[in-house]
This record gives C-alpha cells, structure tokens and sequence, in this order.
C-alpha cells in the first residue's frame, strides 16, 4: 500500500514512517500542507496520516480541501494530539475515517490502519479475485476470463490485478509504478503506458465488454466497470470520427 503521512515534527514523522516500512508498505512523508497537497494533485495515495496542527494549514482544512475540492475519498486517518469530543466530531464531519490520539501505538495503529483498509478494499478469497468474467489467482498468478486462460508476463499480470482491486479510482502513474514494479529510479512513468496498453488489449477492456480504462492527462488511469449498452455502437464511432 501506498501512504502519505502529513507531520510537521520531524521526529514523530520518522518514528511513522519507520513502523509502515517495516509492515511493508510504500511511505511518503510531508511536514507541511501545501506539500501534501501538491503532492496529492498529481499522486494519488491508498491512505492519509494526518496531524491537526500544522505551520502553514491545519489538518482539518487539508482533509477538507481533498474531500471537496479534489472529490477525493481515499481513506484518512487523523493523528493528533487533540481529543476533545468537539475536536473528534470536526474530524470525523471533515471527512476522516477514523482518529487516533498522540502518541500512536504502533501495534494499535497498524490495526486501525487495517481495519480502515479492509474496509474500503474489494475483499477477495482464498487468493482469488473475481470481477465479473475475470477471475485473478493471485498465488499462481494466474487468469481466467470467461473460463479461457490468458496468457500474461508477472508485472502484466500484477498491474491487471491491482487495478481491478482498485475498481472505478483514478490511479497516478506514480503509484502504479510504485505498485508494480517497487522505487526504482532506473524506471520511467513511460513504462505504465507501455503495460497498460498490453493489459488492455489482452485483457480486452473495452466499454463494449463492460470495462473502461481510460487515461487522465498529467495524471494516471482509471479502469471502471460500465453498462455497456452505453457503450457508442460502431457506426456511431464511425460517425464521429469522420
């Protein structure tokens, strides 16, 4: 998973930073809120630490700021020192998902980050995802479609996976690559495209299937499962096209 902690005390974002590394996840830290919320115009993220008190904004106001000006619901968890019940209830009406009062606790916070998690995560079973005529075994990376085996690489399959699981989110090129493929500086973005191209075609993600995968521009992409009677007919893409 992929988080972004928002701490201006450098010595309590290290300490965060450290247990999420250690429980595998993909770290990004921030001291201030304009940092972060750059950041966050053009990343995307699976979850948000936030503090309260911060030198330029407050957390509040970030959460806010997402929630309403980004139309962004990734899950948000407040770290703070602050636990008046007043104080709860502004996080919670914000927009969090769930408050935990300063000091963390690495084994409680870990937990609550999980529960937050599991919660706004597809759920998949014994290894397997199934969405629609896609069926993933995510141990033998493996897939079926409609009962017919396709035939993909380890990071096409990989990619494939991680977007269904991340259903109708808009998903930055950052993160995929991140996602995939690890931080590997030697990487370009141009990679995501490549593959993604190879996922679609294979994979034959079209409206008229059901499924969309469409790229947003200086962003990312979203795969979003349609109606596909919504889908144009051929003549109709012929028509706009002339």
């Amino acid at each position: 998973m992929r988080f972004a902690i928002l701490e201006d005390d450098p010595a309590q974002l290290e300490v965060l930073m450290g247990w999420l590394k250690e429980a595998g996840h993909d770290v990004h830290g921030f001291g201030l809120a304009r940092e972060l919320m750059r950041v966050a115009s053009r990343e995307s993220f699976d979850l948000f630490l936030v503090d309260w008190g911060l030198p330029d904004l407050s957390g509040e106001q970030v959460l806010r700021w997402l929630r309403v000006e980004r139309s962004n619901d990734t899950p948000a968890i407040f770290i703070t020192a602050r636990d008046a019940e007043e104080d709860i209830a502004n996080a919670f009406s914000a927009g969090a998902d769930d408050y935990v009062v300063k000091p963390p606790r690495r084994i409680e916070l870990i937990s609550r980050i999980e529960a937050v998690l599991r919660r706004s995560q597809p759920r998949t079973t014994n290894q397997t995802l199934v969405v629609g005529p896609y069926s993933f075994d995510l141990a033998k990376k493996s897939l079926v479609v409609d009962g017919s085996p396709v035939e993909m690489t380890d990071k096409e399959f990989e990619l494939a996976a991680f977007l269904f699981r991340n259903l109708g989110r808009l998903l930055s090129r950052g993160h995929l690559l991140e996602a995939v493929w690890g931080r590997n500086p030697d990487l370009a973005t141009r990679t995501v495209d490549t593959h993604i191209s190879r996922v679609r075609s294979k994979l034959n993600l079209r409206p008229e299937n059901g499924f969309r995968l469409t790229p947003t521009y200086n962003f990312g992409y979203r795969l979003e499962r349609i109606d596909p009677s919504e889908a144009p007919s051929v003549g109709e893409v012929a028509l706009s096209s002339s």
